[in-house]
C-alpha cells in the first residue's frame, strides 16, 4: 500500500506518472477531497494534503482496510471535476457511487455504537 497517491490517482485518470503537466492540477483537486474526507471523519484529525508523488496511500490510511475504498472515492470525485465525462448518465452514475461511498467511509468511520 506504499503506492503514490499522485500517481495511482494520475494512472486512473489516463495520464502516465511522468508526465506531470497536470499535475498541480491534480493535486489540488486531490486535496480539496481530502478536505471532504476529513470533515467525514476519515483520515488523521489534523487533516492530510500532498505536495507531490511522495505521499502515499498508507500515509493516509495507514494500515486500516475498512478504508479502501477511499482510492476510488478520490478517484471518482477528481475524475468529475478535472475531466468530467461528456455523457450525463456516465456524469450522474459516478455522482451517485461518490455519495454511496462516502455514506459508507463515514459509517465505518463513525459507526454509532
Amino acid at each position: 500500500m506504499d503506492e503514490s497517491i499522485l500517481n495511482s490517482i494520475k494512472k486512473m485518470l489516463g495520464p502516465d506518472s511522468d508526465y506531470t503537466v497536470f499535475d498541480q492540477d491534480i493535486i489540488i483537486h486531490i486535496n480539496s477531497v481530502f478536505s471532504t474526507l476529513n470533515q467525514l471523519g476519515v483520515g488523521p484529525a489534523e487533516g492530510f494534503q500532498i505536495t507531490g508523488p511522495n505521499e502515499t496511500w498508507s500515509d493516509f490510511i495507514e494500515d486500516n482496510k475498512k478504508l479502501n475504498s477511499v482510492k476510488t472515492y478520490i478517484y471518482i470525485k477528481v475524475r468529475l471535476v478535472f475531466d468530467p465525462p461528456s455523457s450525463s448518465f456516465v456524469a450522474t452514475s459516478l455522482e451517485e457511487t461518490a455519495k454511496e461511498l462516502e455514506w459508507r467511509l463515514n459509517v465505518t468511520v463513525d459507526p454509532g455504537d
